[in-house]
């Protein structure tokens, strides 16, 4: 019915309600239909006044280029404002007139506060008439085979969520109600949605609406309510979708678009940290940033988020050139007025070449996310462990130190922490070189360490899904196996966090959260894929791997560690003190070993740099960090890769 209306219907109704309200103002002013004739020469003046005034105020405002069909309370709060300045303007000017001209024009001084609020009235009575008849034929269309969901959580992201279903037809979607613990939202209504209940009410809301979807509007919610949530509906039998946590929301807009299955992020989430975008936009704003590892898991996250902080040039390094090619075409895409992006194919362990890189660009800050990271794959692969993330490390530190690097943040793991095996064991190492650096420039050249990265390549939630997709079984090494999570959003926001706060020599640990049961976190996969345990999918256990531990440490033996000015994130404020004075020399030592494929020389040296490098038996915890526990006596020289079925 009123799909064919434009402003300009909108524009032809004012002129010829505006002087109506003039009239009626008038009536209710006098108490009289017929009025004298100085009145009527008043009226004319001030309808003549207030209808031109109102009309070009509207279009300079902009209320004549609103969509009425989809209005909300900023287009009326813009009509308010556009009223009460005409009728101000078109007041002033009448009563100058009466002022300035020798006639006896009649123009009480209250006709223009009643005209106010009858303007506000015959203006936005028939846009409000267009917004009304599209809600009513939007709730009319229940025929059209509309799918009826209900949205756990009335706040900001359900709201936008019901408003985006309400005015969008083509979705198919149409909200019966809210579902919220909030016992004070309980009986409101949110867009003429009524808030029905809690999450315990969701079995009996499904069945009463014949509701066939639940979307959880969360995205500060932690992983335990989420978990919560989906098991009510799992039981429920209804279908749940999620939109994205907060880390994925970073600029706070939620869409229809962006709902999805419930995954494993969405049960290992915590509760949001809170990151001071001011000091991460000062540190990154106009300064050139290079980043290596640029199209891995990690490095390619850091590389859109340090776009979002406008750097005057971003140098995305990176050995394999299909992942580089990706991440630089999928920036160019998200960000096209962005600063300049240079992609540069290079490998960390040639001197030469990372030398000549920094040299060109000139970063002032440098991230260094490139590393090999597989456990098992590292301990058949030791030499490439050493060159990589030894020499890198050691090559692109030389390399920033000649081009004047301000900052240097290098990502390691917890698996650097009483390390067992040689990919933990080369972090640290990397660790002691950084801390060398830092003790030798002066500059906040920084470690920070995290745990397992969800979604990041060689995950074991990537493992999980493929054998799952395969019938299984899902295979677990040992069931007391704990692991630190992140996901890799949460992980980029906090080690851009520590490099602003970061002085030098520090090594930063983030705060994780509680470690996970890896077996749980394969029962939680099964369950998500709408499998059970069991019946449809086993899990086996295997024997531990070589370089493996129970339980991941956070801190090194000796490391003095305390809570930063940041909630979320420890510092080792020591730990520059605790390199060895022939550093070089026995990294000199170990990448020979590493270069010549000398596996036994690769043991010794690691042994001779780090003493506490060799397998443990187990790790405990106590007193707020992981502390290692009884060492196995023996050569920390593994042998060949032995599984043991349970």
């Amino acid at each position: 019915m009123f799909q064919t209306l434009r402003n300009r219907h909108f524009f032809f109704s004012d002129l010829f309600l505006l002087p109506l309200a003039v009239y009626a103002s008038y009536v209710l002013r006098l108490e009289r239909f017929a009025l004298e004739n100085s009145f009527w020469m008043g009226l004319l003046v001030f309808a003549l006044c207030a209808t031109a005034v109102t009309t070009a105020t509207f279009r300079l405002g902009g209320v004549y280029s609103r969509y009425w069909r989809y209005a909300s309370v900023d287009e009326m709060l813009l009509l308010m404002g556009a009223v009460s300045v005409a009728t101000f303007v078109s007041g002033a000017v009448s009563f100058l007139l009466l002022w300035l001209l020798p006639v006896n024009w009649v123009l009480p001084r209250s006709i223009p506060l009643i005209y106010l609020l009858l303007a506000l009235a015959v203006t936005a009575v028939p846009r409000l008439a267009v917004r009304t008849w599209t809600i009513y034929e939007r709730r009319t269309q229940q025929g059209l085979n509309m799918q009826r969901v209900l949205i756990m959580g009335a706040g900001d992201a359900g709201s936008m969520m019901a408003r985006e279903m309400l005015q969008t037809v083509r979705l198919r979607m149409t909200p019966v109600g809210f579902v919220d613990d909030d016992p004070a939202k309980q009986g409101m209504r949110i867009h003429g949605i009524p808030v029905l209940g809690g999450r315990e009410d969701i079995p009996a809301l499904v069945n009463q609406f014949d509701t066939r979807q639940v979307i959880i509007a969360l995205p500060t919610a932690p992983g335990k309510v989420v978990r919560e949530i989906a098991s009510i509906c799992e039981k429920a039998r209804v279908q749940t979708k999620i939109i994205p946590g907060i880390y994925e929301l970073l600029d706070g807009t939620v869409s229809v678009n962006q709902l999805r299955d419930v995954d494993i992020e969405d049960l290992l989430r915590r509760e949001a940290v809170q990151t001071d975008i001011t000091a991460v936009q000062t540190l990154l704003h106009g300064k050139r940033v290079l980043i290596t590892g640029g199209g891995g898991s990690i490095g390619s996250e850091l590389c859109r988020q340090v776009l979002r902080c406008d750097p005057a040039e971003l140098v995305i390094v990176g050995h394999g050139e299909n992942s580089v090619f990706t991440i630089y075409h999928e920036l160019r895409r998200l960000f096209p007025g962005a600063a300049k992006i240079t992609p540069v194919i290079a490998d960390v362990r040639f001197a030469e070449r990372i030398t000549a890189v920094l040299q060109r660009h000139r970063p002032q800050v440098v991230f260094h996310a490139a590393a090999h990271k597989h456990v098992p794959l590292m301990e058949m692969n030791p030499g490439e462990a050493i060159t990589n993330n030894v020499q890198g490390t050691r090559n692109l530190l030389a390399a920033a130190q000649a081009a004047d690097v301000q900052h240097f943040v290098m990502i390691s793991t917890d698996k650097a922490v009483n390390p067992t095996s040689i990919m933990g064991a080369s972090k640290r190492a990397a660790e002691l070189l950084v801390h060398q650096a830092a003790k030798v420039t002066g500059r906040p050249y920084v470690a920070v360490r995290f745990g397992n990265v969800l979604g990041s390549r060689g995950s074991v939630v990537l493992t999980f899904r493929q054998q799952i997709a395969a019938g299984g079984p899902v295979t677990v090494t040992h069931p007391d196996m704990k692991r630190f999570f992140m996901t890799i959003p949460e992980a980029v926001q906090l080690v851009l966090q520590a490099a602003t706060i970061g002085n030098g020599g520090e090594a930063f640990v983030l705060d994780m959260g509680e470690p996970v049961k890896i077996i749980d976190l394969a029962r939680d996969l099964i369950e998500l894929s709408g499998l059970e345990v069991g019946r449809d999918i086993d899990i086996e256990l295997t024997g531990m791997r070589p370089g493996e531990k129970l339980f991941e440490e956070l801190f090194v033996p000796g490391e003095d560690y305390r809570r930063t000015t940041h909630e979320k994130i420890f510092l080792a404020a020591n730990a520059s003190g605790l390199v060895p004075h022939d550093l070089m020399a026995l990294v000199d030592a170990l990448v020979a070993a590493a270069e010549r494929e000398d596996v036994s020389g690769i043991y010794r040296g690691l042994q001779n740099l780090i003493p506490e490098f060799g397998p443990v038996r187990d790790t405990v915890v106590g007193n707020g960090k992981q502390e290692a526990s009884e060492a196995v006596v023996g050569t920390a020289v593994p042998s060949q890769p032995v599984y043991v079925q349970s």
